[in-house]
């Protein structure tokens, strides 16, 4: 008789080594030790966006503040270039904080908006420690066993934000196999 270690989906068999050493990606990124930081990124559901645009705002508000301060040091000791050069500072930090506000905004909204299509790939998806794969048992709504950066690449693909997966992400150029989705309702 086969004892169900704490944490492992019983009875849930890895297609690609037929380990059983696998937990669902829920609780495999939940895991400790290294493997945790390793995993963590690497079977991440979405972008994390979480109230970036505050701080970013914050920020461009204190260097617009410099540049009003430049500006009247400039008027105040009668000096043209630091008034014209605060000013012009001003105004660039000023329309770069919009811009990256902005910009910030419409990942949150992506994000959220796409989350409900991430999660129907992601909670299914199981983590096999044996050979470092991913898959869905009974193969819905995907088939097949992919590397975790092919199967966060499918993910935020699914969920239209795989334009913020990082520059240097091994999930960026990872490579799907064909056919691997199937419909999902």
């Amino acid at each position: 008789m086969e004892t169900e270690r704490a944490g492992e989906a019983p009875g849930v068999a890895c297609p690609g080594c037929g380990g059983v050493e696998v937990r669902t990606v829920e609780q495999a990124r939940g895991g400790k030790g290294a493997m945790r930081e390793d995993l963590f990124g690497r079977l991440a559901p979405g972008p994390d966006k979480g109230g970036d645009g505050c701080l970013h705002f914050a920020e461009g508000i204190v260097l617009t503040g410099l540049g009003v301060a430049l500006a009247y040091t400039g008027v105040q000791q009668d000096k043209p270039l630091y008034t014209v050069g605060g000013a012009a500072l001003a105004l660039i930090c000023l329309l770069g904080t919009f811009v990256v506000v902005r910009g910030d905004g419409r990942e949150k909204a992506a994000a959220e908006a796409g989350a409900a299509r991430a999660n129907q790939l992601w909670q299914p998806a199981h983590y096999c420690y044996g050979c470092t794969s991913v898959f869905c048992p009974g193969g819905t709504p995907w088939q097949g066993v992919l590397t975790p950066e092919a199967f966060k690449k499918l993910v935020w693909t699914e969920a239209d934000y795989a334009d913020q997966l990082l520059p240097g992400d091994k999930a960026k150029d990872a490579k799907l196999p064909s056919g691997v989705l199937r419909e999902l309702p």
